[in-house]
């Protein structure tokens, strides 16, 4: 057998019941993972020590080595058949979890965050890999990814409150509760058909190289923070992000078998989604980190902290199964476009919101951030899947989430050096916020001129 041929398994046509519940299930963790430990920073930080720049790298920890794997785990879940990279990434998973859940130091805490996001990284790809194959009509392919992103609603939803009501016992719970949803997910696994797989060589040098051009750009952004933008070490990390992502280019142009194929980017969809994926991020991640550590400095507990966000997640976990067939009826485009406008006003509003303003008045505004969740993701998703071969559906997927994910782990590291400065918490919040408005409404205008009427 040649190293690019396929095995003759054939893509997934039974089981489809359990592999959209498995897929659900691994969307849930690594997406709660995501946004449960906002709400827990505080307790960390009066536990194992450390300022901003140590909660920074908790949160950026994970969504760095998620970003930084994800187009390696893309390629995987392609070599090794989706059904065996989504378990090896649950498992690993569940495993860091627990090592979480028991860090006794915030350095080891970090560490193991990494080891999680990597295992995330696997998992992603690989479940959205296992519905493409599991459906490959359109129409039902675009139901089930709406079903499947009912994990990540579901877990953003119950995220921030879930993670306050943890901490009141210990914020060591809001990890080892990964540990039966991970269990759960790998028995569906066994009931899920064999997955198609394609023998392909692993590009270390891409892998090397895209890892510490991410890297060094989270690094920098975060440091610049502490260390100001003219420090010694910051600018040079930005120098090594640069030089790397050139040479990651140059590798992937030449290396027979690149983890992120070039041609790819040819497609203007493709282009399109992955601008879409990385703005979003910027807000809809970027915003919960800021606001939960203002609000907490100000007085409210993490439970009452969780609460504020509650309006937002749970209007995205009430419109989420309604999307998909009112973009049938009108196009992915109008509801993308109106997602991301539904995002840039309710971002800038919360800015601009008088420092005195009650907390309910700012969960209510929080709301139109939250229905761009729905209305954004999920068609997108499903746009990309149609837009690409089968065999590149793993591949595809970890490209949007890498571009999701690093836009979400930018953010914090930018944000959190706008909150890190003299004029205070108050004032790089509205900053940030009002960067991550006018970042959400470019994407707006990205959408409106890439995506087709007709998708």
């Amino acid at each position: 057998m040649t190293p690019s041929e396929t095995t003759t398994v054939q893509p997934v046509t039974g089981g489809a019941t359990a592999t959209v519940a498995a897929a659900l299930l691994g969307f849930f963790v690594v997406t709660l993972d995501a946004v449960v430990v906002n709400v827990a920073l505080p307790a960390v930080r009066a536990d194992l020590g450390g300022g901003i720049t140590g909660l920074q790298w908790v949160i950026d920890g994970y969504t760095l080595m998620f970003a930084a794997f994800l187009l390696s785990a893309g390629s995987l879940a392609d070599r090794i058949g989706a059904k065996r990279a989504f378990g090896l990434g649950v498992a690993v998973f569940v495993l860091s979890s627990l090592a979480c859940g028991v860090a006794p130091t915030l350095p080891t805490l970090v560490v193991c965050r990494l080891l999680q996001g990597a295992a995330a990284a696997v998992v992603m790809p690989s479940s959205m890999a296992l519905i493409g194959q599991a459906f490959p009509d359109r129409v039902r392919r675009a139901r089930a990814v709406a079903v499947w992103a009912m994990g990540g609603a579901v877990a953003s939803s119950a995220g921030p409150v879930l993670g306050g009501v943890l901490t009141l016992a210990s914020w060591r719970w809001i990890f080892l509760i990964n540990l039966p949803a991970g269990a759960v997910a790998l028995a569906l696994l066994a009931r899920v058909a064999p997955s198609a797989h394609h023998r392909v060589p692993f590009d270390r040098p891409g892998q090397i190289t895209g890892v510490l051009a991410m890297a060094a750009s989270v690094y920098g952004a975060i440091e610049a923070g502490r260390a100001g933008l003219t420090a010694p070490h910051v600018v040079a990390a930005f120098v090594v992000a640069v030089a790397s992502m050139v040479v990651f280019v140059l590798v992937e142009r030449r290396v027979a078998a690149p983890m992120l194929p070039l041609e790819l980017f040819r497609s203007r969809i493709v282009v399109t989604v992955v601008v879409i994926g990385f703005a979003f991020m910027v807000g809809y991640y970027g915003m919960p980190f800021v606001l939960s550590l203002l609000l907490q400095n100000q007085g409210l507990s993490a439970v009452r902290t969780g609460v504020v966000f509650l309006p937002m997640m749970l209007a995205g976990l009430v419109l989420t199964p309604l999307v998909p067939r009112v973009t049938e009826r009108t196009g992915t485009r109008p509801v993308v476009v109106t997602g991301l406008a539904l995002m840039t006003a309710g971002l800038a509003v919360v800015a601009l919101l008088p420092a005195t303003t009650p907390t309910w008045v700012i969960a209510a505004v929080m709301v139109l951030v939250g229905l761009g969740g729905p209305t954004v993701i999920p068609p997108v998703i499903a746009v990309l899947l149609g837009a690409v071969d089968a065999a590149r559906a793993g591949t595809a997927s970890g490209v949007l989430n890498t571009s999701r994910q690093l836009g979400g782990a930018l953010a914090v590291a930018v944000f959190g050096a706008l909150l890190n400065t003299p004029s205070g918490l108050a004032a790089g919040m509205r900053v940030s916020l009002l960067l991550a408005a006018a970042v959400a409404a470019a994407a707006a205008f990205a959408a409106f001129a890439g995506l087709r009427t007709s998708h």
